[in-house]
């Protein structure tokens, strides 16, 4: 019987989305988040609406300077009905217009609906990572929440910064706590569930090996990002608690999404119902290396 080389087909990292389709839902899902907590804060800042508009335009020009023949890009909106990239790309230009207006006085009611577009084009581009079926990190159910609650907790940190920094600056921060220490306790419980998720259905060793080095590092991150919000209550005079909180969210994120897209995005190799034999004789047990 002949063993086939298991190198050559054990799961092996993927290199055509690199840093800079990291940078797309990095960039995109802040600018998504900025967008709806400026919907539904009541007193945010009216610039967080083009400044969330920024966010998304930077992410889709990451993907822009990915590909090789730039202009074939428009090829994306083709396939409305079968892709969520191109859900995605048709509701960019309608979430870019709504967010950049809504900085206007008179079209202040435009952030409710840029809001409501952010909120379907962050969803678009977490379906649109899960849809890769070849890559087990992407593809897993728990993918999704885990994208919008980061994309979410990214927005708050943002909309809190500029909150409190911006002038003019909301100095009662207390209450602005309670938001962004939900979200984070929110994407706390998703890295738990994803990690419990890719363990218990099954991974790509190497994927859980760098999975257990990366996670720890992420959750003490966002541990500490939760302990600066609460700590707002106990200093409610001042805002750097919940501006370290602010920070550390989209640190934390930013980082979480560069690890999932780059470092986790492992294929799945190939598997072998039987174990091949050369001439005469009888097959043997099929094969998965690498899981």
């Amino acid at each position: 019987m002949v063993v086939p080389n298991s190198s050559r087909i054990a799961p092996w990292r993927q290199t055509y989305w690199d840093w800079r389709a990291a940078g797309n839902f990095i960039f995109g899902g802040t600018g998504t988040g900025t967008l709806i907590y400026a919907a539904v804060v009541p007193g945010a800042p009216p610039v967080l609406g083009p400044l969330g508009a920024a966010f998304v335009l930077c992410g889709l020009l990451c993907v822009w300077f990915e590909i090789g023949r730039p202009w074939r890009a428009l090829n994306v909106f083709r396939r409305p009905r079968s892709s969520w990239m191109s859900r995605e790309a048709l509701i960019a230009p309608w979430l870019i217009a709504t967010g950049m207006l809504a900085l206007v006085p008179r079209l202040a009611e435009l952030r409710v609906l840029a809001g409501v577009l952010a909120l379907a084009y962050l969803y678009c581009q977490a379906r649109m990572l899960n849809a890769a079926r070849g890559i087990p990190a992407w593809r897993h159910p728990r993918a999704v929440p885990l994208m919008v609650v980061t994309g979410l907790a990214e927005g708050a940190g943002v909309g809190v910064l500029v909150g409190t920094l911006a002038p003019p600056a909301i100095v009662a921060a207390a209450w602005l706590a309670w938001p962004l220490a939900g979200l984070i306790a929110l994407r706390i419980a998703a890295v738990v569930a994803y990690r419990g998720g890719l363990q218990r259905d099954g991974a790509p060793q190497r994927l859980l090996r760098e999975l257990s080095r990366e996670a720890p590092k992420r959750l003490i991150v966002d541990a500490c990002a939760l302990v600066a919000a609460l700590a707002q209550f106990v200093w409610p005079r001042g805002t750097v608690p919940i501006d370290v909180a602010a920070v550390l969210a989209v640190a934390a994120g930013w980082w979480w999404k560069h690890t999932i897209v780059v470092r986790l995005s492992y294929n799945q190799g190939f598997a072998l119902p039987l174990t091949p034999v050369r001439g005469a004789g009888v097959s043997g047990p099929g094969a998965r290396p690498g899981w």
